[in-house]
């Protein structure tokens, strides 16, 4: 059991310094010793280990400048807050810096020397051993960039509570604090990235994209977010692709297949630069330089994408970077860069060779290059001027991931200041206790940092939220290039404010846009051409439903803007123009007085009103001639009136309808046609028994006296009355607009009651059928009694004109169907006045001589 201790101690020296080589580190001793994990390196060497001997640690290739530079962040804050007098005096910060290789392996590799050395700290040792001057314990991380390294490092961090400060993982798994629990860091996750997407695809409206996502914990998750993202804007992924910088050739090539026979022309990718570059090249081998990218932020500016060689492929691109910062010294603190002054960073001595293609004297690569196994180049001093060669490592322009960086570490040590400067009783930890900065412990500074607050230097307002991320917006920059040496330019063209309201967030000036490196015009990345105004989208079978079929609106309906889902429906009163794109207001239509047939049949009433007055004048001026006197008088003189009331009566069916007119035309109608015909039906009756009885006594003339004639009229028009109360009483008719025509309103009267319609118009036909039963049965009467000839034949003219008037009633519509019961009220009037007219008056004369 004793022999544990030692092996811990070896775990946490001897292996990790046999694994990191010299030139594999930045290392600086300290009172207080921060980690750091920077992708030095874009990957590792792809290497088979069969295991016939022992396995030999990865290679790392293709060093990562801006990596170099982010390191230098780091370094540069520890100078700053070393040399400061206000922020942790007396208090010397250290750091031990590693390569992750932009690899898992090679960070928990490095991650393991941080916890190992914690172990055995915790352990006590001194009793085995002078470990006076051994290496503190690591109190907090800074990294890693990726989020797929962040996420192994976090699960390996969080057994043993040592804070992490992420600079650059945005993965949305990692704010999940029940899982990694002391990650924290200061970019904002992707969860808003994926959003921010989706906001622009829907502000340029497109709606038929290709999505790329590494194979990773940065990319799955994102791509995944960007998914829930268009399903909710009705934006349809064509290709859903995952990626890899691991990817053999055939698989880039068969990728590359498949976004080129593609229509989408917008390609969203959530990677970062390493994975993404093989796609690159592969595109631009091919010339494929009709597409649109959307960059995430782990790519948005990588300076291995951003070359001008790929230009014609990747130019107009679209991409999220950070909020740049400004970092006051560190530019002049970039350019002191030299092997020999930082003996400390072995990192600087790849750099220097990588920067000027040249071997330093003692470089153990010159003697692989003598050996032949690695490409000639010159020596040099390690003395060159840097900023004689152009290198992404000064790009001073805009400070994102380096920014981050420097904030990260001024975290921390804030967070150590608030220890520092601790009052007893004030503290966060148990009975409100403080830590003591000398027997600190990294699960202390974890708890500190979660309730950090603090404005720093450049009057930002730095604190975590409850997931422990950061707070921040996105810049959006358009990818195009220099007019001066043709290199790529990150112009701003807009912000995306996480903050503000929905339909508020994104902010882009299109004006400052350049598609594919030249262009101003939107490119177009749609399923299907915009349907035009007048015109739905329809749905094609098997198909998404970014992929329509533009259908014409029907009759009656609309559409007045593009790419319509529905066609709306015109109001009531309107209709569809002959495009659909507009609906105009209907005509409406009535039997109106001032069209001809209006006319027409208005002055075929008042004809009919003035040759029935004028014959009751003359009867009313000869009164007292025995001519008149034969007819019936009195009788004649109510018939005459029922037919004025008859023939004004067609005269209320003419005009808009009112619910006034139309409740009073059918009754005025129906009740003038019954007092008239009752009339006639009391003459004809009268008639027929005054000639069937032999000898006339005066028992005859007193039953058939004029006040029985009167009492008979009357009760046959009441029956008619009451119908028209109850009519009237129960279902009132009213005006009512008919709009199932198109392009016309006809305004017609709603009877209420069919029925009671029916047995109005069934009630007169009763009457006039018994008046034409008693006027046939005349027909044997002597043969200068003529009468009964002329009821018999305006009788048959009223059943001809009412039998007809049914079908033509229910098979018109509109204005037709009272011109239909105009016509019939002016036939059958004028049919009854032909009977008065021409009725021969001798025949009364002779049956009163005969009396």
């Amino acid at each position: 059991m004793r022999l544990l201790p030692y092996y811990l101690m070896l775990l946490g020296s001897s292996y990790v310094i046999s694994t990191y080589g010299p030139y594999q580190r930045a290392q600086m001793t300290g009172d207080i010793l921060l980690g750091g994990l920077f992708p030095m390196h874009f990957g590792v060497a792809s290497k088979d280990q069969d295991l016939a001997a022992r396995p030999e640690s990865t290679q790392c290739v293709r060093f990562n400048f801006r990596g170099f530079r982010w390191l230098q962040a780091m370094i540069f804050a520890i100078d700053e807050i070393n040399n400061s007098s206000t922020l942790l005096p007396n208090i010397t910060l250290g750091y031990r810096i590693f390569d992750t290789c932009n690899t898992v392996s090679k960070a928990l590799e490095a991650t393991l020397s941080f916890v190992a050395q914690n172990k055995i700290d915790s352990l006590n040792l001194d009793e085995f051993c002078n470990c006076t001057d051994h290496i503190p314990s690591t109190i907090a991380v800074v990294g890693a960039a990726g989020s797929a390294v962040s996420t192994a490092v976090a699960n390996l961090l969080g057994l043993f509570y040592i804070p992490q400060i992420s600079y650059a993982s945005s993965s949305r798994l990692l704010s999940n604090k029940n899982q990694y629990k002391s990650f924290m860091r200061t970019i904002p996750t992707d969860e808003y990235q994926a959003t921010a997407m989706a906001d622009i695809i829907e502000h340029f409206e497109w709606n038929w994209v290709i999505a790329i996502a590494s194979d990773d914990d940065y990319g799955r998750p994102g791509v995944e977010k960007f998914e829930k993202e268009t399903e909710e804007r009705d934006i349809c992924i064509h290709l859903n692709e995952l990626i890899s910088q691991y990817f053999e050739d055939h698989e880039i090539k068969a990728l590359a297949d498949r976004i080129e026979n593609s229509t989408a022309k917008v390609i969203v990718v959530f990677a970062s630069g390493p994975d993404i570059e093989p796609l690159i090249k592969e595109m631009v081998r091919r010339n494929i330089t009709d597409r649109i990218w959307l960059a995430s932020e782990a790519w948005a500016s990588s300076s291995l994408v951003a070359k001008p060689e790929y230009l014609d492929v990747v130019a107009g691109t679209i991409g999220f970077a950070l909020k740049a910062g400004h970092i006051p010294g560190f530019r002049e603190f970039l350019q002191q860069v030299q092997p020999k002054k930082d003996s400390h960073n072995e990192f600087v001595r790849e750099f220097w060779e990588e920067t000027f293609n040249c071997y330093l004297e003692d470089s153990p690569r010159l003697q692989e290059s003598e050996n032949g196994s690695t490409s000639f180049r010159p020596l040099c001093t390690g003395e060159e001027d840097i900023t004689s060669v152009e290198t992404p490592y000064l790009d001073y322009t805009h400070l994102r991931i380096s920014y981050n960086v420097y904030v990260a570490v001024y975290s921390i040590a804030q967070a150590l200041q608030d220890i520092l400067t601790c009052t007893p009783g004030r503290g966060l930890f148990a009975n409100n206790s403080c830590a003591d900065i000398k027997k600190m412990e990294a699960w202390q500074v974890l708890k500190q940092l979660r309730h950090l607050n603090y404005t720093n230097s450049m009057g930002e307002k730095i604190h975590f939220d409850e997931n422990a991320d950061m707070a921040a917006n996105y810049t959006i920059i358009n990818w195009q290039r220099s007019t001066e040496d043709g290199s790529v330019v990150f112009e701003e063209v807009g912000y995306y404010n996480i903050h503000a309201k929905r339909g508020a967030k994104l902010l882009l000036d299109k004006t400052k846009i350049l598609w594919n490196g030249f262009s101003s015009e939107v490119p177009f990345s749609n399923c299907s051409e915009d349907c035009e105004p007048g015109t739905r989208k329809g749905i094609i079978d098997s198909m998404p439903t970014c992929c329509f079929e533009c259908t014409e609106c029907s009759d009656g309906e609309y559409s007045n803007h593009k790419d319509a889902s529905v066609c709306n429906k015109c109001p009531n009163n309107s209709w569809s123009n002959g495009n659909h794109t507009f609906c105009f207001l209907k005509e409406i239509e009535f039997l109106s007085w001032t069209e001809p047939f209006g006319i027409a049949l208005a002055i075929c009433a008042v004809s009919g009103v003035v040759l029935t007055a004028f014959v009751m004048g003359v009867f009313v001026k000869f009164r007292n001639t025995p001519i008149v006197k034969a007819t019936n008088r009195e009788l004649s003189y109510v018939l005459l009136f029922s037919l004025i009331c008859c023939f004004s009566s067609s005269l209320i069916f003419i005009g808009e309808p009112q619910d006034w007119t139309c409740r009073l035309r059918q009754p005025a109608f129906g009740i003038s046609f019954v007092l008239c015909i009752s009339c006639i039906l009391v003459k004809t009756n009268r008639v027929l028994l005054v000639f069937e009885a032999k000898i006339p006594t005066s028992l005859h003339r007193k039953w058939w006296g004029l006040n029985l004639q009167f009492l008979l009229v009357f009760l046959c028009t009441f029956v008619q009355v009451m119908i028209c109360v109850v009519w009237l009483y129960n279902a009132p008719p009213s005006s009512y607009k008919n709009h199932d025509i198109d392009e016309i309103i006809f305004i017609t009267c709603n009877e209420g009651s069919v029925m009671a319609l029916g047995f109005l118009i069934g009630y007169t036909c009763l009457l006039a059928a018994i008046c034409f039963f008693f006027a046939f049965k005349s027909r044997k009467l002597p043969e200068n009694f003529t009468e009964a000839k002329f009821i018999t034949f305006s009788m048959l003219i009223f059943f001809i004109v009412w039998i007809s008037f049914i079908p033509a009633y229910f098979s018109t519509y509109g204005k037709f169907v009272s011109a239909v019961e105009v016509i019939a009220i002016l036939a059958s009037s004028f049919g009854m006045l032909a009977y008065r007219l021409f009725s021969a008056p001798s025949d009364e004369k002779n049956y009163l001589r005969k009396n």
